[in-house]
């Protein structure tokens, strides 16, 4: 049902009116989610009234595109995991145990970094994870932030040296005589480090390494995002190690 007349709605400005679109969109989400019927009456009212092309879907995803776009245009950023009721599932029951891996974070300055890592982590069951010193640690609020809720349910330790765990000791990192991460066979237990956002590995890590891999690239840049690097060899270690 039409609550506003044109006239009253084209007097909004722009932002006001995709925000209107936007929450007439989340209704119908909503009814869907139900099995209810629905209609696009009002909505592609609104907009014909903006010139727009019509819409009319019963894909939720469709529609969940749609309402951010229409935020978007309103000028209202969510986060990425802000998305309409329902759309994902929440959290479940572990589906696989931790790896007996131990994950070595070598100085690294990013908060969202290792908050991201963290997150991987426990998505993946990757193994426990050990923080050099003076880094961001999972009591800080970015770190915690970014890793969604991941942090308890891992095992995160400070205050180990790279020399009491497990060898073989494999860096991640940039180097000529790395192996590519698809062609190295990971053993079921080892240790792997993660360098600083800037310089990489430090030179005292890179010494006691046992084993150099790298994410193969195709592009200009020199390197990936470290907790981007991460994600893709963790997928690789799962694959190899079930």
């Amino acid at each position: 049902m039409i609550t506003l007349t044109r006239r009253k709605f084209l007097q909004m400005e722009l932002p006001r009116r995709h925000k209107k679109c936007a929450e007439i969109l989340r209704i119908s989400y909503e009814s869907l989610l139900k099995q209810q019927n629905i209609s696009w009456d009002e909505y592609q009212t609104l907009l014909s009234w903006m010139s727009l092309s019509a819409f009319e879907s019963l894909n939720l995803k469709e529609i969940a595109d749609r309402y951010h776009w229409h935020l978007g245009e309103a000028g209202r950023c969510l986060k990425e995991h802000n998305l309409l009721p329902r759309m994902r599932t929440g959290d479940h029951e572990p589906k696989a145990d931790y790896l007996p891996i131990a994950i070595y974070l070598d100085n690294m300055r990013s908060a969202y970094n290792v908050g991201s890592i963290l997150r991987t982590c426990e998505a993946l069951r990757i193994g426990s994870v050990y923080f050099s010193e003076n880094m961001p640690f999972i009591d800080n609020e970015k770190v915690e932030r970014t890793a969604m809720g991941a942090t308890p349910l891992l095992a995160c330790h400070r205050g180990v040296a790279l020399e009491e765990l497990p060898r073989p000791i494999i860096v991640l990192d940039t180097c000529v005589d790395a192996i590519p991460v698809s062609e190295y066979l990971f053993p079921t237990s080892f240790t792997l480090v993660l360098g600083n956002e800037e310089y990489g590995v430090s030179d005292r890590a890179l010494s006691m390494a046992d084993a150099l891999i790298e994410i193969p690239l195709l592009g200009a840049k020199n390197s990936l995002n470290v907790a981007c690097a991460f994600a893709i060899a963790s997928g690789e270690i799962r694959r190899q190690i079930h």
